[in-house]
């Protein structure tokens, strides 16, 4: 008997454990979601779900690592310099900006519009760069750091349609709850009509859903094991956007994509899982 009570007791710290470590990491990811801005105490308790206590202790416990630290004047939590570090590590397996950014800047160039590089992060999609166009007329579009549920903008919507649709419908039960609060004009059902558009029409067309009079268009950037890395997108005024523009503005994205992808598979060794394919 003493011998399966110390099992339990184990097992019940091992669980402990690995609760503690997924908690931090939670609360280092909604650190880092924050951006530049960072985010109060209150705002970190809210979006965790956890307890004040609970949520101090393991930001002290990030602190002490160098993971996050805490603006003395404000008070607010931002990612700390180990972030940075681990972040510039992981650069040249993970580093998309890196590839990307002069295909944005050529893209921004080409069109005179705003052009983006977005990445997956999960179940949302995060804007890593723009670039302004010289078309004096600019959109009031997504702002570098600025984060969407997948499908939501034309970035994100080309790579919700390149998952399969088993994963489509995960990230659609993922997000329901912040579809319904924060974007209450879409729902499920809309989104799954919008990825069965974009994959026969070959791009994703946002027509001004987010903002009114602000269209997109948009790519998505494989990695060479064929899984989603993010996306090229264009925004302009909807006057810019109408066809045949529109999918000139694609064939630009994806001829600029496909360069992306080829470096990438420069820069990104096949994994065991493909190699065992």
């Amino acid at each position: 008997m003493a011998v399966h009570i110390v099992k339990d007791l184990g097992d019940a710290t091992q669980a402990s454990g690995s609760q503690a470590v997924d908690r931090a990491l939670l609360l280092l990811q909604i650190t880092g979601q924050a951006a530049g801005r960072g985010v109060s105490l209150s705002d970190l308790i809210a979006a965790s779900g956890l307890g004040k206590p609970t949520v101090r202790r393991l930001m002290l416990a990030l602190i002490r690592r160098g993971l996050v630290e805490q603006d003395v004047a404000t008070r607010a939590y931002h990612l700390g310099e180990e972030a940075y570090v681990l972040g510039t590590l992981a650069t040249p397996r993970h580093g998309l900006l890196e590839i990307a950014a002069d295909a944005v800047v050529r893209l921004a160039k080409a069109s005179g519009d705003t052009a983006f590089v977005n990445m997956r992060r999960g179940a949302a999609a995060v804007c890593l760069h723009r670039e302004e166009g010289s078309f004096p007329i600019r959109t009031l579009a997504l702002e570098t750091g600025a984060q969407h549920p997948l499908g939501i903008g034309a970035g994100s919507l080309a790579m919700l349609s390149a998952l399969p649709d088993a994963e489509v419908e995960v990230v659609l039960a993922d997000n329901a709850d912040r579809m319904a609060a924060d974007y209450p004009s879409y729902d499920a059902a809309l989104l799954r009509s919008d990825v069965a558009a974009t994959r026969a029409r070959g791009f994703a067309l946002n027509p001004g859903r987010i903002v009114a009079g602000s269209w997109g268009v948009g790519v998505a950037l494989r990695r060479p094991d064929g899984t989603v890395a993010g996306a090229l997108s264009i925004a302009a005024i909807d006057s810019r956007m109408q066809p045949p523009r529109d999918a000139e503005l694609a064939a630009m994205l994806t001829r600029e994509a496909r360069e992306i992808e080829t470096r990438l598979a420069r820069r990104m060794p096949r994994t065991a899982t493909e190699d065992a394919r």
